[in-house]
């Protein structure tokens, strides 16, 4: 897995540990913004407790639609003051 996969990775999730949960979006590297509102709406194996390791992929249910992406294709992560998931890029990744 490569570098960025893994920041993009741990990055997530500390964000789906936050409390409160505050949504984001992840932006892809083909234009998507994929919208997080919830921690229980976006999958993928965390990896092992030891190394950071798992694969590269994530799904995402928003409304009717299912996303699939890789964390490598995540170009940063957006949120605005407020926590909600339409606001100013939070960090290049």
């Amino acid at each position: 897995m490569a570098i960025r996969s893994q920041s993009v990775r741990l990055r997530v999730q500390e964000i789906l540990r936050e409390a409160p949960f505050r949504p984001f979006i992840l932006c892809m590297e083909n234009g998507d913004r994929v919208a997080v509102e919830h921690p229980e709406n976006i999958a993928f194996f965390p990896g092992d407790e030891n190394a950071d390791t798992g694969p590269d992929d994530f799904y995402v249910t928003t409304g009717r639609m299912w996303y699939y992406g890789t964390f490598d294709a995540v170009t940063s992560i957006a949120r605005d003051r407020d926590g909600r998931s339409n606001g100013d890029e939070e960090a290049s990744v």
